[in-house]
């Protein structure tokens, strides 16, 4: 079967948005979570606002508006999902942040089997069991152990995990996955304004040494629209694939930017200590 276009994109806009999102977090070090993640949900936030009103895409105002109040508990599922995995991002390695976020499926998995008593099947069972080892597997084997890294790996994948779990309640599947994405990058942008302050995150920036450096602006703007776009191609994949399919793409995805990822880390390697310059 011919792969199609968005299928193809996936996996580039995947790789290309991570090692931006590193790029600012690590080499530039700007960890300043509140500031980095409310500015790429403003700019979802706005490129959606355009996209809904030239039609190009499709939500529904009243929908939106039924949904403010009780979408509120999803939304602070994903600021804790987006906010954890940018600290956890800026500490370990992107393998390893890929490795450890498969561990949400675990906890979505063990959620719905409490609170809707869901049966698994033996392939899904004997995969989460390899999941499980694998992310527990990880830490006690890193040379370069980060206990702040993996703390915030975990809250990551927990708010992750309980996010999927509340995307197919009732009042939830009310709403279309653009729709739903739209009212989080809204409480995002004014959850995580609110929180700047009280972080230090707001005063902090103010000596970030590359604050007028043209390398972290153009950073700052390329990882806001590769993330809205990886978002948009992510539904659309998702759209006409089938559950089972789609995952396995995702995987496929991440597998390819682990990948991905080691090549540049070795070509940086041999850069740096001479092998290819004199």
């Amino acid at each position: 079967m011919w792969l199609k276009g968005p299928e193809l994109c996936l996996p580039l806009l995947f790789v290309a948005s991570y090692f931006t999102n590193k790029y600012v977090l690590s080499v530039l070090k700007f960890t300043y979570p509140t500031l980095f993640q409310g500015w790429q949900t403003f700019v979802g936030s706005l490129l959606l606002l355009i996209a809904w009103k030239l039609g190009w895409v499709e939500m529904r105002s009243a929908g939106l508006w039924s949904a403010k109040v009780s979408w509120f508990p999803g939304a602070l599922l994903s600021v804790g999902n987006i906010y954890a995995g940018s600290r956890a991002l800026s500490k370990l390695p992107i393998p390893f942040f890929l490795v450890l976020q498969n561990a949400s499926e675990v906890v979505a998995s063990i959620l719905l089997k409490i609170t809707r008593r869901e049966k698994l099947s033996c392939t899904k069972f004997l995969s989460l069991s390899m999941i499980l080892i694998a992310a527990v597997y990880l830490p006690l084997n890193d040379p370069q152990f980060d206990p702040g890294g993996y703390f915030w790996a975990a809250i990551h994948f927990a708010c992750a995990g309980g996010y999927k779990v509340f995307q197919k309640l009732p009042k939830s599947c009310s709403l279309s996955d653009l729709e739903q994405q739209y009212l989080n990058y809204l409480y995002s942008v004014v959850l995580l304004a609110f929180a700047a302050h009280p972080s230090g995150d707001a005063f902090g920036a103010l000596e970030f040494p590359f604050l007028y450096s043209y390398r972290f602006h153009s950073g700052c703007c390329v990882s806001g629209i590769l993330g809205v776009s990886l978002m948009l191609v992510t539904l659309k994949v998702k759209s006409y694939l089938s559950t089972v399919r789609y995952g396995v793409w995702i995987l496929l995805t991440k597998e390819h930017s682990e990948r991905s990822y080691e090549l540049v880390q070795t070509c940086c390697i041999h850069l740096l200590s001479g092998y290819w310059w004199p």
